[in-house]
């Protein structure tokens, strides 16, 4: 059967649930394949009963820096990769202190990202998931993933807006490091939509959410031939992100800041 796409190989972080394992069974149903990821073995073989036709499960709790460099060698020995798509994400709840003494969210949606960004061969696509929430994030590093401020000082909802404006970053300064070398970049605000993270009151289509990511890891429709772009649920083609974001001076300052913290850096 003749498709308007080509076949690739595909992995997808925070895929036991969520948007993540709908993107992962329409891949699978477009003949993609596809590897899920589970922080644990329970949830691991929940996604693989969702998702029969995936081609594994990496496991990896993403809170964990060790375990997130664990889960990159078990990345890289799979081959050359089309797309990994950074989908993993925690939203709201508690400090929770991880080893390093950052909040899992950070660890989760900022470190973990980075450090499989820096210590997995590059694929052809790079895919961030962002967030509206993006709008209210800081790019002022001077407590750099509200660790100073501690369990007393902390607030998950600012918190959780600084990472994603970190993860809209992401794909602005990777494809423009990474694009000469063939790898594009991008990310994603899927919107407010009803998965366990968006609770049953969101009002956002889901199936465009998953029309977005679906099209993002196969490098079609309107992000054929595209790089370094914003996307937005509802919008047709790259959207306007936080101005912030665009600004390549804190897109350095950052990737250095996040070298600094994990001691992994970028490929050079």
């Amino acid at each position: 059967m003749s498709k308007a796409y080509s076949m690739g190989r595909v992995f997808i972080t925070g895929s036991s649930d969520g948007l993540g394992l709908m993107a992962a069974k329409k891949l699978v149903a477009n003949g993609q394949t596809v590897y899920l990821h589970a922080r644990n073995a329970q949830r691991a073989d929940d996604a693989r009963k969702a998702c029969p036709g995936a081609a594994d499960v990496l496991l990896g709790d993403l809170s964990s820096i060790k375990e997130t460099k664990a889960l990159a060698e078990s990345v890289t020995k799979l081959g050359p990769l089309d797309c990994i798509f950074h989908n993993a994400g925690l939203y709201l709840g508690p400090y929770r202190a991880q080893a390093e003494g950052y909040p899992s969210m950070f660890a989760v949606n900022v470190l973990a990202p980075y450090i499989l960004t820096c210590l997995i061969p590059l694929p052809k696509r790079l895919v961030y998931t962002s967030s509206d929430s993006h709008w209210g994030g800081s790019t002022d590093l001077s407590d750099f993933g509200w660790r100073g401020r501690g369990e007393s000082g902390f607030s998950a909802g600012s918190a959780y807006a600084d990472t994603k404006i970190y993860n809209t970053m992401f794909g602005y300064a990777f494809a423009r490091r990474f694009g000469p070398r063939g790898t594009t970049a991008h990310s994603v605000d899927p919107g407010w939509v009803p998965t366990k993270m968006g609770g049953a009151a969101a009002s956002g289509d889901i199936s465009e959410s998953e029309r977005l990511y679906v099209m993002l890891a196969e490098g079609a429709g309107e992000a054929k031939g595209k790089n370094g772009c914003f996307w937005e649920n509802g919008k047709k083609g790259p959207a306007q992100s936080k101005k912030d974001a665009c600004d390549e001076g804190a897109q350095e300052a950052l990737l250095k800041k996040l070298e600094e913290v994990t001691g992994v850096k970028l490929p050079e």
